[in-house]
């Protein structure tokens, strides 16, 4: 058992006033020393403003748009870098009566309630000025800050002593949450500008890597366009449709969503294809067997959750067979792709990699392999219009809208020629091998951060060197 003795006066005098255990463990209180050895100075102390994101009822859903400004929720924040597959927008008026919450390029965003405290990421170009929810905070640099400055404090807020200090600030029992005034006071300790720069140069090297495999995705689903002839084809929804009374005897459909002409489109162009089609049932695997995890064997289980939008799994679950819900019941293998199956989630699509062989997953996923289709293109065929839509036609239900087995097994598939399968492959395998990557680079400037803490800048800075050279890449 670890524990930490504090005097009464040092608590009282303290800005924070707290005496529960948790802020006083010791590995916490070791950072604090550490940290303030090295001339730390507070976000504060930087001349940062530290800004809440605005309440609720400030903005309405309704109020979010398709294009405009980039407005940015917990659930697009990832470590370091925010991620705007799914962003949604607001107008420039409501960007203007928000102004308080106003965000540029370099600023950073940090999210400060629930289970997701202490994810911070960084506003790049991509992105520009923005605004933040009410669930974020955001940390504005002044402009005399230099850019090597900001990405380092960035690295070291994800780094395991920057997490301490903001893990430590949380406050609250039924509703865990970080308050303005808590992130301000948070340290930075100082390092010497050689070392801001090599911490600065490999999160660019990251950030380059991201976009890349972005674009290697897009390469590979605009070659599964092309081929379909969908490049320039954009079906739209429509306010208005009659169909027959018979269609919905033969379907054994009535609500007026599954009729929707767009979804009609899709399919038409699919069975347009001169290549050929068939129903998924008929080319494509679906693991539904339920697998009984035992009590005591620990397991790697998937979630829906996990699944980002661009593909990616970000981490799983590691748990006893006791402890998992009762809905891991899916067992994925390498080249499976996990499908789900939930309205609202139906992009979170992704294929199983190696490191994940033999992990669970929920049932609110598909499980599918081909022998005809393989895993890359399945996976962009379900990523595209060709798979969303269809996906959506096939929701049903009330409280929780999901396909089922028999309508996932009606979708219409393309045969995709081996030749096309194969390009297609080439770039999926070029976008995971970026991610992982970049990845790879961040993991290298957070570590070094953490070892420049806990030993020196030199002994960092040589270990950053070698660890760069493995990578075939020049810092």
């Amino acid at each position: 058992m670890k524990i930490s003795i504090v005097e009464f006066k040092k608590i009282k005098n303290s800005l924070s006033y707290r005496f529960d255990a948790e802020y006083f463990h010791p590995t916490a209180l070791l950072y604090e020393d550490r940290i303030n050895k090295l001339n730390s100075k507070t976000i504060e102390d930087y001349g940062c403003q530290v800004v809440s994101g605005p309440f609720g009822s400030s903005l309405k859903s309704e109020a979010y748009l398709d294009s405009g400004i980039p407005f940015i929720r917990i659930s697009d924040l990832r470590d370091f870098i925010i991620d705007n597959s799914e962003l949604i927008y607001i107008s420039k008026e409501d960007h203007r009566r928000l102004s308080s919450s106003r965000l540029s390029i370099g600023d950073l965003v940090l999210s400060k309630v629930g289970n997701t405290i202490g994810i911070v990421s960084i506003i790049i170009e991509e992105i520009g000025e923005s605004n933040i929810s009410e669930n974020n905070i955001g940390i504005r640099f002044p402009k005399n800050i230099l850019n090597e400055e900001k990405r380092f404090i960035l690295v070291f807020l994800n780094s395991t002593p920057g997490q301490s200090q903001i893990l430590r600030c949380i406050s609250g029992n039924a509703q865990p949450k970080l308050n303005v005034s808590d992130v301000n006071n948070i340290k930075i300790p100082h390092f010497q500008s050689h070392t801001l720069r090599i911490i600065s140069e490999l999160l660019l090297k990251s950030t380059f890597f991201i976009e890349y495999s972005k674009k290697n995705y897009q390469q590979a689903e605009q070659i599964l366009l092309s081929e379909l002839g969908l490049l320039s084809s954009k079906p739209k929804h429509r306010s208005s449709y009659i169909k027959k009374f018979s269609d919905t005897q033969s379907s054994g459909r009535i609500d007026a969503e599954y009729f929707q002409p767009m979804y009609e489109e899709i399919v038409k162009k699919i069975r347009d294809y001169k290549k050929g089609y068939k129903p998924l049932g008929e080319i494509v695997k679906t693991k539904d067997r339920n697998f009984i995890p035992k009590d005591e064997a620990v397991y790697r289980y998937i979630e829906l959750a996990n699944i980002s939008a661009n593909g990616n799994i970000n981490g799983c679950i590691e748990a006893s067979g006791k402890e998992l819900p009762t809905r891991a019941r899916r067992k994925v293998n390498t080249g499976d792709v996990i499908v789900s199956s939930i309205e609202g989630s139906l992009s979170s699509i992704a294929l199983i990699s190696d490191d994940l062989d033999g992990a669970l997953c929920s049932t609110g996923f598909f499980v599918v392999n081909s022998d005809k289709i393989n895993s890359e293109t399945l996976l962009v065929l379900f990523k595209s219009p060709v798979g969303q839509l269809q996906l959506k036609k096939g929701c049903s239900g009330t409280i929780l809208t999901a396909i089922g087995s028999d309508e996932f097994k009606k979708i219409t598939l393309p045969e995709i020629p081996a030749a096309i399968q194969r390009e297609i492959k080439h770039n999926i395998k070029k976008m995971y091998e970026a991610k992982a990557l970049s990845k790879h680079l961040l993991d290298i400037a957070r570590q070094g951060v953490e070892l420049a803490i806990e030993k020196t800048e030199k002994t960092a800075q040589e270990w950053i060197n070698i660890e760069t050279k493995k990578l075939g890449i020049k810092i």
